[in-house]
């Protein structure tokens, strides 16, 4: 969810007496399925409120993309509207210790999602940054792919990923006459293959250093 922006519901009252969200969840910046901006969400089915304060879940559909997000809400605001406290899933976000542009590139992939060709572009470039901050410059995506395996900054498998969708995250820039554009599946493909990338060049070392610090500190700290 947009951090201040609590997606809501107008309330609706039920026979016999109780209170339900109305048809449609409003303030929700992108579809967390395919990440359409303002997306219209449905609603599929919803629990019933009886008292102001209580939660309750209630599920809604992108009539873009027809994906299903479960919603947590609560009943309050004067008895006005339900609150959204929780979107699952929510709107994925670019890890912060995955260093810029690099982040910046894979958050547009993960919003362009709706936009195939555009995400597939983003995803691609967001990987051309990650590996340019691990010092791999020169040549084409593809070449520096095989020289991070040679240097172990990848393991086999993921570079064998990488060489399975960057046909898919070229294409729009090097149209291919057979199949111009990138379908909806390569694009998922590029985007989760950039993200995963990201994770294990960046998120999971990030995460071991603070471990090992956390771990060192410990050893410091006088037993209780």
């Amino acid at each position: 969810m947009r951090e201040g922006h609590l997606p809501y519901a107008v309330v609706v009252k039920t026979a016999p007496p109780g209170f339900t969200p109305c048809d449609k969840l409003y303030d929700v910046g992108r579809c967390p399925h395919c990440a359409i901006a303002s997306p219209n969400l449905n609603r599929l089915w919803a629990d019933t409120w009886h008292t102001l304060g209580a939660e309750g879940w209630a599920a809604f559909r992108c009539n873009t993309c027809f994906g299903v997000t479960s919603v947590k809400m609560r009943f309050d605001t004067g008895g006005a509207r339900m609150d959204s406290i929780a979107l699952y899933p929510d709107a994925k976000e670019a890890h912060a210790d995955i260093p810029d542009p690099a982040r910046a590139f894979l958050q547009q992939a993960f919003q362009t999602l709706h936009a195939p060709d555009a995400a597939a572009v983003m995803a691609g470039s967001a990987v051309d940054a990650m590996l340019k901050k691990h010092g791999l410059t020169d040549g084409s995506l593809y070449a520096r792919i095989d020289e991070a395996l040679k240097l172990n900054l990848l393991t086999d498998g993921m570079a064998k990923w990488a060489h399975s969708v960057r046909l898919g995250s070229n294409r729009p820039r090097h149209a291919d006459e057979n199949r111009p554009h990138v379908s909806p599946d390569e694009a998922k493909q590029s985007v989760e293959f950039a993200e995963a990338l990201g994770n294990f060049l960046f998120v999971l070392t990030a995460k071991i250093d603070r471990g090992i610090k956390a771990a060192e500190t410990a050893k410091k700290s006088p037993p209780p």
